[in-house]
């Protein structure tokens, strides 16, 4: 990701950055939070704006690809819950145009409720 890019592709890769940020989220009992987090950023990346209107094939492959990406970072405790958030954005779209600004975003919330973990 974009911190893994800063810091030179030599020295640390994205799940290196990511497994340190996991890592420092469960010591704070706040794996969800980070759960989150990872969500924004990869559909920030995959979709600048926002998520689509309509879902044609090219729509399809970056919605797809930044959930894919998210349930690849996801821990393995934890991928069964993601599967049913991906599932949940699938089923019932997002408004057009939605783009989650951080991990407290309303709808990532309520898909993602915090919860001690």
């Amino acid at each position: 990701m974009a911190l893994a890019e800063e810091l030179g592709q030599d020295d640390v890769n994205a799940v290196q950055v990511l497994s340190g940020l996991l890592a420092e989220a469960e010591q704070r009992k706040q794996v969800t939070r980070f759960e989150r987090d990872v969500l924004v950023r990869l559909l920030s990346e995959s979709l600048p704006d926002g998520w689509p209107s309509v879902m044609d094939d090219q729509a399809r492959f970056a919605v797809g690809k930044a959930l894919g990406r998210w349930i690849g970072y996801t821990p393995e405790a934890h991928q069964e819950r993601s599967e049913r958030v991906v599932a949940a954005l699938l089923a019932t779209p997002p408004p057009p145009g939605w783009r989650p600004l951080g991990p407290d975003d309303e709808l990532l919330r309520t898909l993602l409720p915090d919860e001690e973990v």
